[in-house]
């Protein structure tokens, strides 16, 4: 690449800065400093009398620090630069990968360090809470959604009119599915697409049913990388089970019927597992007094894998399974109870018995009276458990307990999610959820 190496001027908001083409380069092609150039990196115009300057009416102080992450790598925002007018500058130079990349390392649920906790909209607990693709979250409580994007700007609240919401996921930067209850005799609940950015509804899913539509309660939620929505589904006219819509054009395409003895419509956990094309379906207790555990492959229309506590010589702490989560790699699914023992069944055999680990048991004695909300997650090759106001972090082919992020302020952590190189923990009191990163590496 033949990078021309004449002194670049620039003129920015009436302060002249002097660089390079080669620092210019390192913001790449597709940044608003790549425009400027041909493909060899040669600058595409000559300014009056061969002076090499470009005047751009923008903050002078975000591009002083921005220029000086082009020369170094390194990201140093003074006190008197608030950091949203840096990541909004940022954003029009096209350098915000490059401000997040200075900005957090590598996740790494050992290294995590809190950021910052926000006090949400509404008293008492919180329903979900959802990590975006870019680093920003969804909230949900009661018929409420709050979306904030990945420098925490809250957009305007998406409200259902009093419907309750059971879950979130979004599709992309721009959109959030949002399921919902059905009022009874409204037929207003189900599942709608909403812009993230405006809180406008954009096309609701519908149920499909002897060729008619039909009205239904939509719980659980997951995606595949084909671009299909699954959604746990309960109707009124005999239409439970598993639906699944493309999620680009909303058209339902696919429903996996309830069979007596299952339990489909009521999940309280989806995963889609991209490995062997297959959903898992997970109904948990305390909605149901037994819990039940499946793998449904929609190709051949069958359940391929499953179990249940029902007869199984377990205590009744141990019967009570809280979260689900598939491990493709390690050909199992772990679960949680009440007491974050954390148990393994074998996804090669169905239907036989958890082993429970004594390494990952951490609570002892009697467990304290406020509610418990134990939550599972996995993220490059480590699991995260949720138990009271922390979460645990297991490493290993053993899962072996190697730190805990603990955060005492508001309560119960009700719910939590990993996305955007960000966790974020969402506690039961006045919905204050926290916001945890990985620092960059130290510089040697």
């Amino acid at each position: 690449m033949g990078i021309q190496k004449d002194i670049v001027k620039f003129n920015v908001g009436g302060r002249i800065f002097q660089t390079t083409a080669t620092t210019l380069a390192n913001a790449g092609r597709n940044s608003f400093f790549g425009a400027l150039f041909d493909d060899n990196w040669n600058l595409q115009q000559q300014q009056p009398n061969n002076r090499q300057e470009f005047f751009i009416d923008r903050n002078p102080d975000c591009f002083a620090i921005l220029l000086d992450l082009l020369r170094t790598g390194d990201l140093y925002i003074p006190s008197n630069v608030p950091e949203r007018l840096l990541y909004k500058e940022a954003t029009f130079y096209g350098l915000i990968d490059h401000v997040r990349s200075a900005k957090w390392g590598p996740f790494d649920g050992n290294r995590l360090k809190l950021s910052k906790s926000v006090t949400g909209r509404a008293p008492g607990d919180g329903t979900a809470i959802r990590a975006g693709p870019d680093g920003g979250c969804c909230v949900a409580h009661g018929s409420m959604v709050h979306v904030f994007d990945w420098m925490l700007e809250e957009h305007p609240p998406i409200n259902l009119d009093y419907q309750r919401v059971n879950d979130i996921g979004w599709v992309n930067p721009e959109n959030v599915l949002i399921s919902a209850c059905e009022r009874l005799g409204r037929g207003d609940g189900g599942m709608g697409l909403f812009s993230s950015s405006t809180g406008d509804l954009r096309y609701k899913f519908n149920v499909v049913h002897d060729n008619q539509v039909k009205s239904y309660t939509a719980g659980a939620l997951s995606f595949s990388p084909d671009y299909k929505i699954f959604a746990s589904c309960k109707g009124r006219s005999n239409e439970y089970g598993i639906g699944v819509w493309d999620q680009v054009t909303g058209k339902q395409i696919d429903f996996f019927y309830e069979s007596p003895g299952w339990s489909l419509g009521d999940a309280d956990k989806l995963q889609w597992l991209n490995g062997s094309n297959c959903l898992l379906v997970a109904t948990l207790f305390p909605r149901k007094d037994n819990c039940y555990i499946s793998l449904l492959d929609f190709r051949e229309k069958r359940m391929v894998w499953s179990w249940s506590d029902i007869g199984a010589p377990l205590t009744v702490d141990e019967k009570r399974v809280r979260d689900a989560i598939a491990m493709e790699e390690c050909n199992s699914v772990c679960v949680v109870n009440e007491y974050e023992d954390l148990g393994f069944m074998d996804l090669r055999i169905s239907g036989g018995s958890v082993r429970w680990s004594s390494r990952s048991k951490l609570m002892k004695g009697k467990m304290p009276d406020e509610p418990c909300y134990p939550k599972l997650a996995l993220h490059n090759g480590q699991l995260f458990s949720s138990m009271n106001d922390c979460i645990s972090v297991f490493c290993g082919p053993d899962w072996v307990l190697t730190s805990r992020l603990r955060r005492s302020y508001g309560g119960s952590i009700c719910d939590f999610s990993i996305g955007g190189d960000r966790l974020f923990a969402l506690h039961s009191e006045e919905n204050v959820f926290d916001i945890w990163e990985t620092p960059p590496p130290p510089v040697i």
